[in-house]
């Protein structure tokens, strides 16, 4: 067992919070024990990690010291054990509770685990009143690694939500992107909400940036209520469940209103000058990052050794086509997960800290050919149209650049998708892989990629058995 993080002169406030945290990221199986001393704050610790657990439908969660053992449910149907051995006899007197195989398929908290011999694979939770403050207590957070490495995290969200004035909040885990980043909604009882993301320590850096440039410009980026950045942590505003994605699939008639509002908010955007602090996504960048496609889909779909011109071309493309034109912000994944409909409000924006300073047709692109959902063709074009009718720019170059930036985006994307199930086993991704490929392939058919064209010969289209073999 190794210690994994520590929580110095916690008060009940925060050793609760700590608790709420650990609620959100438990799972059937998960063994927690917790130790210290009596009045140490075990039980306080465990009722309001079961009580977030349930939220709205929270039960009273008394000691079970004299009835050993009590059960609660979450709404999402997992069972959650609460037992105090400190009475318990002998440890054979644990199969006679039923915790040997509630051990195996609930979420069990024990207080006083020594009572009760080896456990599985326990997270240890350690409460030890500080002499010198007996109201305040130190918490150890100790279990074997990897299993429980990510507990490491749990303090520092605990005493940045604390400080931030949310730390009565329960946390419900968001749905992720393809990063290392999580992200949890809070919600207190009040109804209020925001949004934690949890990155890696040092990162959020171009993030809290982008943020603040972005505001300036009355663009709706979520405010940043609290900050760890040393920590790679960040309290921000909830602009809610509205993504453009959900929108869309609720009520399609509204696509061509969404797209609209999308274009306008580019034209927008790109009426300023990119900050100085962005990478700046030229033909050599554009070339580098292509270079994933080459280094993973070929040699995965059955044709290794094939599209290795794939980026000197588009570099000589892009010197060609684009390099004429003056870069603009670039939020570099723009698409309708990364943008919330707030009706007659400006949009929501999201993850935009790789923003870059790129040419105006690369987020545009983004937006209509979206690797995750089909877009209409008659859309694609007619939101071309409004951006070249509002922005003046040269039409046939500007299709040109279009089409080469988005057979780069795409050709990258199929890249990225390949390694994240070769590498690191996120194969979902897989499935927009057609759909990637198709945009692909209308991108080819303008004259100017023909170049392209033949620096993709001989490389196979992500058919039925090639998204198989990519699998594995």
């Amino acid at each position: 067992m190794t210690l994994l993080a520590t929580l110095d002169h916690a008060d009940a406030d925060l050793t609760a919070c700590l608790a709420r945290i650990m609620a959100a990221v438990l799972k059937p199986g998960d063994v927690v024990a917790l130790q210290g001393p009596v009045g140490a704050g075990k039980t306080h610790f465990a009722r309001a990690l079961i009580r977030a657990r349930q939220g709205a439908g929270a039960e009273e969660v008394p000691s079970p010291t004299f009835t050993l053992v009590q059960t609660y449910a979450d709404p999402m149907g997992t069972e959650i054990w609460h037992a105090d051995l400190y009475r318990l006899t002998h440890p054979d007197e644990l199969e006679e509770l039923g915790l040997d195989d509630a051990m195996r398929e609930a979420i069990v908290l024990i207080e006083w685990p020594e009572h009760g011999g080896p456990l599985p694979d326990p997270l240890t939770i350690g409460l030890e009143p500080l002499p010198e403050a007996p109201d305040l207590r130190r918490i150890t957070i100790a279990g074997a690694e990897p299993h429980w490495g990510a507990m490491t995290r749990l303090p520092a969200i605990a005493r940045l939500i604390h400080r931030a004035g949310w730390s009565e909040a329960r946390l419900v885990p968001l749905a992720g992107d393809a990063s290392s980043r999580r992200y949890f909604r809070l919600i207190e009882p009040d109804g209020r909400s925001a949004v934690l993301m949890d990155a890696s320590p040092g990162v959020t850096a171009p993030y809290v940036a982008m943020t603040q440039w972005l505001r300036a410009l009355d663009l709706h980026a979520p405010g940043i209520l609290a900050t760890d950045q040393a920590q790679g942590l960040l309290l921000i505003e909830d602009l809610g469940d509205d993504l453009v994605a959900r929108v869309l699939e609720a009520q399609p008639e509204l696509a061509p209103r969404i797209y609209d509002r999308m274009t306008d908010l580019l034209v927008q955007l790109h009426g300023h000058e990119p900050p100085d602090f962005v990478l700046r996504l030229d033909g050599a960048e554009l070339a580098h990052q292509v270079g994933l496609f080459a280094e993973y889909y070929p040699a995965a779909a059955g044709a290794p050794g094939k599209g290795a011109e794939v980026a000197p071309v588009i570099e000589r493309l892009h010197a060609e086509l684009a390099a004429d034109m003056p870069p603009v912000l670039g939020l570099r994944d723009f698409h309708a997960e990364n943008v919330v409909w707030r009706d007659d409000a400006p949009l929501g924006l999201l993850d935009f800290q790789d923003a870059v300073a790129v040419h105006p047709a690369y987020d545009l692109v983004s937006a209509l050919q979206d690797a995750r959902r089909d877009v209409a063709p008659e859309i694609e074009e007619a939101q071309i149209a409004r951006y070249i009718a509002a922005t003046g720019v040269d039409e046939a170059r500007f299709r040109a650049v279009y089409a080469l930036l988005g057979a780069q985006r795409n050709l990258r994307i199929m890249g990225i998708f390949t390694r994240l199930a070769q590498r690191d086993g996120k194969r979902r991704y897989l499935a927009f892989m057609p759909r990637v490929w198709a945009a692909i392939q209308r991108d080819l058919t303008h004259p100017a990629l023909a170049p392209l064209v033949e620096a993709l010969e001989g490389v196979p289209a992500p058919t039925p058995k090639v998204i198989e073999g990519i699998a594995g």
